[in-house]
């Protein structure tokens, strides 16, 4: 999982279509239909041909507007980042560790009910310039504080990589049982739990010191605690 912005390629080039019939939607429409389509199966449910079907045009009309799939992947991606970074247009205030909490927070929420996303994120940032602009925002908080160059890196590194991380991990599709519907989420936790108490505390003393947290823990709260030390070490470093 890629932690700092990657690029692969120059800069993203519209492509004309294959024929010379006119675009019959509009890259608002394009990328909001694949966004539709990633949230209800998936990358792998993504293709040309199955985006043209629900925006009722042919491939073509598609292609007027990305180069092929993993640009659309990309900019499906980032648009959904685009409302990340509008919701925090106003950051800017006294404090720039809350602000990066708030960011993350933000960003964290945005990812973890899409399963998908969190691979795509900050994953070509010649086309995502919703992400590329996000990244600026987190590193604009960074460089308000008190860090060298090389601290302020891997600070802003760490806050994107535990987000993303920790999202895609939460977001992660559940197992087989819980798909199928042969057990809800509730039971099959409770089953993991139940697991966890069998075991020998000689041998596994710390899954027993940390037992009861662990049974109907809440998912948003344990990033929220991860996040919150992360920040006092940045707070610590930064003199803050």
């Amino acid at each position: 999982m890629a932690t700092t912005p990657q690029q692969s390629g120059g800069p993203s080039r519209r492509r004309g279509p294959r024929t010379r019939s006119r675009a019959s939607h509009s890259l608002e429409s394009v990328l909001a239909g694949a966004v539709e389509i990633l949230d209800e199966s998936g990358a792998q449910g993504l293709t040309i041909r199955a985006l043209a079907a629900r925006l009722g045009g042919g491939v073509a009309s598609v292609y007027w507007y990305v180069s092929g799939r993993d640009e659309l992947l990309d900019l499906a991606a980032d648009s959904v980042i685009g409302g990340v970074l509008d919701a925090t247009a106003d950051v800017g205030g006294e404090d720039p560790i809350e602000d990066l909490r708030t960011i993350a927070v933000t960003m964290f929420d945005a990812i973890v009910d899409r399963p998908w996303l969190g691979a795509y994120v900050l994953r070509n940032t010649a086309v995502q310039i919703h992400s590329l602009r996000l990244y600026e925002r987190i590193g604009e908080q960074v460089l308000r504080l008190d860090l060298t160059a090389r601290q302020s890196f891997h600070a802003t590194s760490a806050v994107v990589g535990y987000v993303i991380g920790s999202a895609a991990d939460l977001g992660q599709e559940p197992p087989e049982a819980v798909i199928s519907g042969e057990m809800s989420k509730e039971e099959y936790m409770a089953g993991a739990t139940a697991q966890w108490r069998a075991l020998d505390a000689r041998e596994f003393p710390y899954i027993h010191h940390i037992i009861d947290e662990f049974d109907g823990h809440d998912d948003r709260d344990q990033f929220l605690g991860g996040l919150h030390l992360l920040l006092a070490g940045l707070r610590l470093q930064a003199n803050r």
